[in-house]
């Protein structure tokens, strides 16, 4: 009998860390995780950036300065550790900032 193993990789980042976007200049603050790309397919072909791995985490970003939410691969992105708040008209319905600068849930989410 053979026996396919997936490997799931894990994470790198959590809801409510800080993020900057390498390609596109941007930071932001993670509100949801998927372990790999939901998005749709046609999206992928026309804007994912670089053709990204589809079996890799993938972050949805709520974007400093705008009031949009980005979808991002996990291999473009690293921490931000400025200590800049995040300006977005969601953030306070999303997160509390907490007195050091990170951003908590206000309801944890499943």
């Amino acid at each position: 009998m053979d026996i396919k193993q997936t490997t799931i990789k894990q994470a790198e980042y959590s809801i409510g860390d800080v993020i900057y976007h390498n390609q596109y200049d941007f930071r932001g603050v993670i509100v949801d995780v998927d372990a790999n790309f939901e998005g749709d397919e046609e999206w992928y072909e026309e804007e994912a950036e670089q053709r990204a791995p589809k079996d890799a985490p993938w972050y949805h970003v709520l974007v400093d300065e705008e009031t949009t939410m980005a979808y991002v691969a996990e291999e473009s992105i690293s921490s931000d550790f400025s200590s800049d708040e995040v300006i977005h008209p969601m953030i306070n319905d999303v997160f509390i900032r907490t007195p050091t600068g990170k951003y908590r849930p206000r309801q944890s989410i499943n």
